[in-house]
C-alpha cells in the first residue's frame, strides 16, 4: 500500500491537479491493503469530462500491477459535508 500511495503522490496527483474542475481528493486505506480514492469536482460536467478524457484509464493502466483486483468506479453526489476549514 505504501508503494501505491507514493506513486499516487509523485505521479498521479500532480496530473490530477491539472484536470479542469478538480477540487480535491481523499485517499483512504485499510490495514489489509484495500484503498478508496474519493475525488471532488466543481461540477458534474467537469467530473464527466475528466472520466471521458481517457486520463483516468491511462493513470490506472500505468499502475495496474499494484492492484489485487481491477479497480471499480462509482459516482456519488455529496448530500452532507461537515468538513473542517482548510488553512
Amino acid at each position: 500500500m505504501q508503494a501505491a500511495v507514493e506513486l499516487f503522490r509523485e505521479q498521479v496527483l500532480p496530473e490530477l491537479r491539472e484536470q479542469p474542475g478538480y477540487e480535491g481528493v481523499v485517499v483512504l486505506a485499510t490495514e489489509d491493503g484495500r484503498g478508496l480514492l474519493l475525488s471532488l469536482w466543481d461540477t458534474l460536467e467537469a467530473a464527466d469530462a475528466q472520466a471521458e478524457s481517457g486520463w483516468y484509464a491511462d493513470a490506472l493502466s500505468k499502475h495496474m500491477t499494484l492492484f489485487r483486483s481491477p479497480p471499480g468506479r462509482e459516482r456519488y453526489e455529496v448530500v452532507v459535508a461537515d468538513l473542517p476549514a482548510m488553512t
